[in-house]
C-alpha cells in the first residue's frame, strides 16, 4: 500500500472512533436534559449538579474533537502545493476557518457550562 491511502485509511479508522465518541455524547446529552427536566420541576439541587458536570465533560470531549479536526485541516492546508487548483486551494482554506471556527465556538460553549452555575443560558451544540 501506498503512503497516502495508508494515512487516509488510518483518518477514517480515527474518524470512525469519533463517531462512536459522538453516540455517546448523544446519550449523554439525552440523560443531562432529564436531570435538567427533574431539577426545574422538583428543584432537585443534585440533579442540576450532575447535569452540570455531565455538560462540562460533554463540552470537553467535543472540544478534544475539535481541535482533532482543526489539526486534520491545518495539515491538509500546510500540505497544499503550488500546483493544486485554486479551488482546492480556496476549499481547504474554507474547511480550516470553519474547524477554527468551531473550535473557537467549542471554548465558548465549554467556559459557559463551567461558568453558569444557575443554569441561565441555554447552550447547545451542533
Amino acid at each position: 500500500m501506498n503512503y497516502d491511502l495508508e494515512e487516509k485509511l488510518k483518518q477514517l479508522k480515527i474518524e470512525d472512533f469519533i463517531w462512536v465518541i459522538y453516540i455517546g455524547i448523544i446519550f449523554l446529552s439525552w440523560y443531562s436534559n432529564s436531570l435538567e427536566r427533574k431539577y426545574y420541576v422538583y428543584h432537585d439541587i443534585n440533579s442540576k449538579n450532575k447535569y452540570r458536570y455531565i455538560l462540562i465533560l460533554i463540552f470537553a470531549i467535543l472540544l478534544i474533537v475539535y481541535f482533532y479536526f482543526l489539526k486534520d485541516a491545518l495539515d491538509d492546508y500546510r500540505n497544499l502545493k503550488d500546483t493544486d487548483s485554486d479551488k482546492k486551494k480556496n476549499l481547504v482554506t474554507l474547511s480550516l476557518l470553519g474547524s477554527l471556527f468551531i473550535f473557537i465556538s467549542g471554548i465558548i460553549f465549554l467556559y459557559i457550562a463551567y461558568a453558569d452555575e444557575d443554569l441561565n443560558v441555554e447552550i447547545a451544540f451542533n
